[in-house]
């Protein structure tokens, strides 16, 4: 129970990354699921400037669009100009190049065929790499924005800014995180509903092979908790996996300090009822439930 915390990566890829924590809690496990989720910074399109669209697509469909392409968020925690600051503690009035990246697009069909425009074809206004595009199909040429016939044209301004999923999904650099814990299902976590044969119906993953399989007539104990944790890391490319894992584990340390920081702080002793002020609560309505009784109603 003492054992340090160990990890195991299983498989890492450009995009993914596979691996095992083992000798923690399901709340670290889990804590750690969520930050990654919605906690790790990225830069995204957040303001669309529409000067010309002409194109089928409506301008509000085409600015969520717009917003949801992966941009390149590498190293967006250092201070600006490598990095970006967050437009509300920046001393700008708006934005500015401190705390954003300006894209511009302009296309026009002219020939008689469909044109089709992609991500590829956004222009980062700055040299930095920060905020360009992610291309990651064979083709390189991202998302599909839109598709122009003859003589329709779009023109349009794009602010990028530094942001947290729980925000808006947009500044995600995930696109999904698989999570697992017993997967012989020891525990009794899970009652499986089946018709036949539980075993058929309900095949065990790829992580059953890490561990050892229930003996028969095994006894359940159901004080143990879980102390094994499969995990994989899926990114839309804005952030390379074992950065977002990084990040991710500075983050959630940077919320224990400060929780640990406001335990250690003195706190104000609490007043009771004779110690406030007649003026603070002159209706002497000393419970929580405004009457002064014990409930409420």
């Amino acid at each position: 129970m003492n054992a340090e915390t160990h990890t195991t990566i299983r498989n890492i890829s450009k995009n993914s990354v596979d691996f095992v924590l083992t000798n923690t809690d399901l709340s670290i496990a889990n804590s750690l699921r969520r930050v990654v989720l919605a906690e790790i910074p990225t830069v995204a399109i957040d303001l669309v400037e529409i000067n010309v669209n002409t194109s089928v697509m409506p301008d509000e469909f085409l600015a969520h669009r717009l917003g949801m392409i992966p941009l390149n968020s590498t190293n967006i925690d250092e201070p600006p100009p490598v990095g970006l600051e967050y437009t509300r503690n920046c001393d700008c009035d708006q934005y500015c190049a401190k705390c954003s990246v300006e894209l511009n697009l302009n296309a026009k069909c002219l020939g008689e065929g469909t044109m089709e425009v992609y991500a590829r074809d956004l222009v980062v206004s700055s040299n930095s790499t920060l905020g360009q595009p992610i291309l990651a199909d064979p083709k390189a040429r991202g998302p599909l924005i839109s598709k122009l016939r003859k003589e329709q044209e779009i023109s349009l301004r794009c602010i990028a800014k530094k942001g947290i999923a729980k925000e808006h999904a947009k500044w995600s650099p995930t696109a999904a995180v698989a999570f697992e814990y017993d997967p012989w299902n020891k525990l009794r976590h899970t009652d499986y509903w089946f018709e036949n044969d539980a075993d058929a119906e309900w095949p065990k993953s790829k992580n059953a092979d890490w561990e050892e399989p229930p003996r028969e007539g095994e006894a359940i104990n159901y004080q143990e908790e879980p102390r094994r944790f499969y995990m994989e890391v899926e990114g839309v490319g804005s952030i390379p996996p074992n950065e977002i894992m990084v990040q991710g584990l500075r983050v959630l340390q940077e919320k224990l300090a400060v929780l640990v920081r406001d335990l250690d702080e003195e706190q104000p002793a609490q007043m009771t009822a004779n110690e406030i002020p007649m003026d603070e609560n002159p209706e002497m309505n000393w419970s929580p439930y405004q009457n002064g009784g014990d409930a409420a109603w």
